[in-house]
């Protein structure tokens, strides 16, 4: 009978997870444990549920129960731990603790040693990413993500170089997935672009990107109607106040949220590095909170006329006691999430007197260094240059807007005149943002700080103006955007040295 009823729980919990009931199905493997608690397999699915919750603590926990009962092949445990250290605890040294565990269990085990390169290049270890990686590939020669992390810390001299011919060799394989070609082809048009060779560079991105795409041929592309009917709700949600005198009486207590956000690649992850710099300053990184209360008040942003402000009081203080929870101690933390454009009213909702601090980029740029990057195909607008402009004037619109409303609240951080000359847009950042001047913040490049974005390297480097204007290499190529963003009125579409 105790088998009986222990086949039944099983195949309860199994079936629900399968289905996707996520809730339902953690509630059926926590019935399963308290009774049969001897199951490793059982505490490793509980788990996966946990953390995908956002229950990390409990995830933990449930994967020291599989442990401590024998899980076969503890290593993917151990990595799995790791992972929630690094990407939702932000504790990059439990991480790595986490996956020399697992090496140590299995040296031969690729994906802690490739989750291990990735962590020592957010931590600004170039020479131990690149060992990481040449573990991998010293046994899988083939191995296309190593080959192309590999390639994107390499310095080359020539589009000649070794390197370019081994990614292109690499990316004619007939047996290779879209999705590692893809990895490779981005790295190629970074090298050839560094190298000199822009119109292979271009060549080889505009490969790149249809190879992204042909990775998830399921997903839907980019909807521009969507985007800017998307923008046109917000702006509805959030029309200009009958009474314009600022409201600033609920304010933000402990710890102090400083928000960054803008288009992708506009100079966001700079901004916080500068800020980060401040001795009062803690660098959050990209933060998933405010979207994950988007998500939830569906339908977004109808629901929010639902919202009464005993629930805005409570949606700001989990928002704090999460920055808390994953930053002890600290006072002031950065929220560098760029898309949190899209929810600057829903920030001024919860905290009245936020700071927000908008960073923008010329157009041609800021399109070319998108289009340039290999994104989850999530962020469909960014597989395609006129996509990529469509959004990124959609993103100016809907900032207009807020600035219209909270016009002392929002600064902008203008990355090209920033690294023309930092000293004046540095002191008035930190004024901005109620702080006081601190030499270190010209020296942004030495904090020692973990840096989880596609500008991990850019922002350990002193400042250099070879990003400002990169879109004249490819002038021809860029026209046609070019001239869309003339017809949109983005003045600066051409700017000047």
């Amino acid at each position: 009978m105790a088998d009986a009823s222990l086949e039944t729980l099983l195949g309860e919990a199994a079936a629900l997870r399968r289905a996707g009931r996520d809730r339902e199905a953690e509630a059926a493997y926590e019935r399963l444990l308290a009774r049969h608690p001897d199951l490793p397999d059982s505490w490793y699915n509980l788990a996966l549920l946990q953390r995908r919750a956002g229950r990390f603590d409990a995830a933990l926990a449930s994967y020291q129960q599989a442990l401590d009962r024998r899980v076969s092949g503890p290593e993917e445990v151990h990595l799995n731990r790791g992972v929630i250290y690094a990407d939702d605890l932000r504790r990059p040294d439990a991480a790595e603790r986490e996956l020399a565990t697992a090496l140590g269990l299995n040296p031969r085990y690729v994906p802690a040693l490739l989750n291990l390169g990735n962590l020592h290049e957010d931590r600004g270890r170039k020479a131990a990413a690149l060992e990481a990686y040449g573990r991998i590939l010293a046994l899988q020669p083939d191995h296309a993500e190593a080959l192309a992390r590999t390639a994107g810390l390499a310095t080359v001299t020539g589009p000649d170089d070794p390197m370019i011919e081994r990614l292109r060799r690499a990316i004619a394989r007939p047996d290779l997935a879209p999705p590692d070609r893809a990895s490779l082809a981005f790295a190629l048009g970074r090298l050839l672009d560094v190298a000199g060779a822009h119109d292979q560079a271009f060549e080889a991105y505009r490969q790149a990107n249809a190879f992204s795409r042909a990775a998830a041929p399921r997903r839907a592309g980019y909807d521009r109607a969507a985007q800017a009917r998307l923008a046109d709700s917000l702006i509805a949600a959030f029309p200009p106040p009958a009474d314009p005198a600022p409201n600033r009486t609920a304010r933000a207590g402990a710890p102090r949220p400083i928000f960054i956000c803008g288009m992708f690649r506009s100079g966001s992850t700079l901004a916080e590095q500068v800020l980060a710099s401040h001795p009062k300053v803690t660098s959050g990184g990209e933060l998933d909170l405010l979207p994950a209360m988007v998500r939830r008040l569906s339908p977004w942003p109808a629901a929010l006329s639902r919202l009464q402000d005993s629930d805005v009081s409570q949606m700001a203080e989990a928002y704090r006691q999460s920055l808390a929870a994953l930053f002890p101690g600290a006072d002031r933390i950065t929220d560098k999430r760029p898309d949190n454009f899209l929810h600057v009213g829903l920030i001024k909702r919860l905290f009245p007197d936020a700071r927000i601090v908008h960073t923008v980029r010329a157009p041609l740029d800021n399109a070319l260094s998108v289009w340039f990057l290999h994104l989850d195909q999530s962020m469909a607008y960014a597989l395609d240059l006129e996509d990529i402009g469509h959004y990124l004037a959609q993103e100016r619109r809907l900032m207009a807007h807020w600035k219209s409303l909270w016009p002392d609240d929002i600064l902008t951080f203008d990355y090209d005149a920033f690294v023309r000359d930092p000293r004046p847009l540095t002191a008035r950042l930190l004024s901005f943002c109620g702080l006081d001047w601190d030499e270190a913040c010209l020296a942004f490049h030495r904090t020692d700080s973990n840096v989880r974005t596609a500008s991990v390297w850019q922002v350990r480097e002193p400042l250099y103006q070879r990003s400002s204007g990169r879109w004249r290499h490819y002038a021809p190529q860029l026209e046609p955007l070019r001239q869309w963003f003339r017809d949109q009125g983005l003045a600066d579409a051409d700017p000047r040295p």
